[in-house]
């Protein structure tokens, strides 16, 4: 699933996912995909919730859990506790998460 199209990348247990995260954003949302200044891609995600002790990271997770519609612990933050730059693992089959994953980034963009 990697291609320089998008921020997913397959693992042999699931999904990696390359996140630029904007805190305290005033709301929970996609804003689309971004160049990382590295060449890659990273999707770039809004929350609400303040960068400290956590929250946001937390809310990052639950927000990702409710727009694909699994559980939270199923979504691991691997990288960028403390940075805007994260790297996630949606842990399952690949190719069972994979197209449902680059259908769900497609229709974001509608």
């Amino acid at each position: 699933m990697s291609d320089a199209k998008g921020p997913f990348f397959t693992l042999p247990d699931g999904i990696g996912l390359a996140i630029r995260l904007i805190p305290k954003g005033g709301r929970d949302a996609v804003d689309g995909i971004v160049d990382d200044g590295e060449g890659g891609r990273r999707l770039k995600l809004r929350v609400k919730a303040v960068p400290e002790k956590g929250k946001a990271n937390a809310a990052l997770i639950r927000f990702l859990a409710r727009q694909w519609r699994m559980p939270q612990g199923e979504i691991t933050l691997v990288a960028g506790a403390r940075d805007r730059n994260k790297t996630l693992h949606v842990a399952g089959e690949p190719a069972t998460l994979a197209p449902r994953l680059r259908d769900w980034l497609r229709a974001q963009g509608d």
